[in-house]
């Protein structure tokens, strides 16, 4: 029999249990920032109907898709984000539901795209939205998402950087560019991957060198926020509906008290067609290689594929793998904590039953315990303990268990101390890892 290789897909990982259990607490500290906002957790299918999907990627996005026939002969594709999906799900459940409803979500995403560091084909998304309202109130509110989620995760500095999709296609309205809009926003997408000098060449080609010009203008205003968008407007045609919205937004979040992160930048764009409002991105200034590790926007229409009922969204999406990336380069990737607090030895094949029973009491105290599933030497026992990380043992043979004594011990310092039962076992126990 030839042996398989046991080998894996180009970006596609298989993940160790210690680099998984540190995504996991990162992914709790998310999940606890999204609950603080009142957003409730939901999961839509990884496949989907292709239909469903390219409604409204548009782009590069519908070239990178993972797109086959299943074995009933139908057309379907792996999901290459949370959001499209969940248009969908809104418009299948909207009489289950409530609105506004806010919802997040965490789960894997797949795109045929070129892998880099911290940007694979198989990814983790965690996204947040607010569907069913469209105010100054829901965009506050999840530019406000972003910076407590990345507080949560022990990151203070970052550059939230907004813009507005409406005003800019005023703008290219204004110009007399509007039919090549979408090229042209896809373009000023990519201009912190290539430069402003091939994004001018790539525009001109677009538009014309007159009007490449004007669009390196709009994108290239700065200053503060009131500032830039007082500059924009006026290359707009004067004020505006979009203008005057993006204003009191940010407005809002500094009133709230998070406008040290915000920073008006007209080059963001997002580069998929369903954004009709506010658009975002987020960068961390120590790691400004790294690309954004949050962005999303507002897409009034996205659920219009599937409902004639109005469904206006606005939402985020965090990166779980290149953020992950950026926190180990920062060295700040979150404690996760033992794999479990106590590893009770197994030394008696006849003291099994008694083993689990004492596991039992201890997991009832609330420590986390597991039992060593075989007699084997103590060192074997020791070296397993020690690679898992576990930091307390209880080490128990025929003749403590006679005298009716428990010997615990301290694998951080070596430390042994006897306790007299169960009971009193889970209380030193819980002592030695401070949770008394």
């Amino acid at each position: 029999m030839n042996l398989i290789s046991p080998r894996v897909l180009k970006g596609f990982r298989d993940i160790l249990p210690d680099s998984e259990r540190v995504r996991r607490a990162l992914t709790d500290r998310l999940e606890s920032a999204f609950r603080q906002f009142g957003y409730v957790p939901i999961d839509t299918p990884t496949l989907e109907y292709t239909e469903v999907l390219l409604g409204k990627g548009g782009g590069e996005t519908d070239k990178q898709i993972f797109r086959f026939q299943d074995h009933g002969g139908r057309d379907v594709a792996l999901r290459f984000d949370l959001t499209v999906p969940f248009a969908r799900y809104m418009a299948a459940h909207l009489n289950e539901l409530y609105t506004p409803f806010r919802r997040y979500h965490i789960g894997k995403a797949y795109r045929g795209e070129n892998t880099q560091r911290g940007r694979y084909r198989e990814f983790v998304q965690c996204d947040f939205d607010i569907v069913g309202v469209d105010s100054v109130s829901a965009d506050a509110d999840i530019l406000l998402t972003v910076v407590e989620a990345f507080r949560a995760i022990g990151i203070e500095r970052i550059e939230l950087r907004v813009a507005h999709r409406g005003l800019f296609s005023r703008f290219l309205g204004h110009l007399g560019a509007g039919e090549q809009s979408a090229e042209v926003l896809r373009t000023v997408d990519k201009l912190r991957k290539v430069g402003v000098e091939t994004t001018k060449n790539d525009l001109v080609a677009l538009v014309g060198d007159a009007k490449a010009a004007q669009v390196v203008e709009f994108i290239t205003a700065g200053g503060e926020y009131d500032e830039v968008i007082r500059r924009l407007e006026e290359l707009a045609g004067g004020p505006g509906i979009d203008s005057d919205r993006v204003r009191r937004t940010i407005g809002a979040v500094v009133e709230a008290g998070a406008g040290k992160n915000i920073i008006y930048d007209p080059t963001i764009t997002r580069g998929l067609d369903y954004y009709t409002g506010i658009v975002f991105e987020t960068f961390l200034p120590e790691l400004p290689d790294i690309g954004s590790v949050c962005s999303g926007g507002r897409y009034n229409d996205l659920a219009s594929l599937y409902t004639k009922q109005e469904l206006p969204g606005v939402g985020g999406s965090v990166g779980l793998d290149r953020l992950l990336a950026a926190l180990e380069q920062l060295e700040r990737t979150p404690e996760a904590g033992p794999a479990a607090d106590v590893l009770v030895f197994c030394l008696d094949d006849s003291l099994v039953g008694w083993y689990h029973s004492l596991a039992r009491t201890l997991r009832n105290s609330g420590l986390t315990c597991e039992v060593y599933p075989a007699t084997r030497k103590l060192a074997q026992q020791f070296g397993y303990a020690e690679k898992k990380g576990v930091p307390l043992a209880v080490i128990c043979g025929p003749d403590e268990h006679a005298e009716g004594r428990i010997n615990c011990k301290d694998l951080r310092n070596r430390e042994s101390f006897d306790a007299a039962g169960p009971d009193e076992a889970a209380r030193m126990l819980r002592a030695r890892l401070g949770a008394e």
